[in-house]
């Protein structure tokens, strides 16, 4: 299962990498892309406002859920809604809430029936001099309501910045 995630994630980017970069191409209803985005929002605030309840919601709790964040000097990962929700639960437990400036760039979103793809430039702007990410979430449409199931966040490395 793990293989296959990983299988449908690398597709998913390499797709959008072929359709260009900077605008933001879309195959979606409106009325989706807009809740999809605002799903997407929802799910960062909350995280950064330290709401593990909100964040939660905005999960599918499924075991091939995926959770992924790659930088220059670390690699994380949790496979399973499980695996996830206890991953973050020190997080949440410790973490004070940041107020933190978040500036996001839609590149790309996908719907495909009851599946969305959608990837974005997130830039989080704190007190700390955070590099700018790469990120795709894939979603699924459960009962009526979008839910994320894959985060994937690769930090890209600024222009002459030294690799740890």
């Amino acid at each position: 299962m793990k293989k296959a995630i990983l299988f449908l994630l690398a597709f998913a980017v390499t797709g959008s990498l072929a359709i260009g970069q900077g605008k933001t191409k879309s195959s979606a209803p409106a009325n989706d892309e807009v809740v999809i985005k605002s799903l997407i929002e929802k799910e960062t605030k909350a995280f950064f406002e330290i709401d593990q309840k909100t964040w939660a919601d905005c999960w599918a709790k499924v075991p091939y859920a995926f959770w992924s964040f790659a930088d220059t000097t670390d690699v994380n990962s949790f496979t399973g809604w499980e695996a996830i929700n206890k991953g973050f639960s020190n997080y949440f437990k410790t973490s004070k809430p940041s107020t933190a400036k978040i500036e996001r760039s839609w590149r790309d979103i996908r719907i495909y029936g009851n599946g969305a793809y959608a990837r974005f430039t997130q830039h989080v702007k704190d007190d700390t001099d955070r590099p700018m990410q790469e990120e795709v979430r894939v979603l699924e449409k459960i009962n009526g309501q979008w839910k994320i199931v894959c985060v994937s966040v690769i930090a890209v490395q600024k222009e002459n910045q030294p690799i740890r």
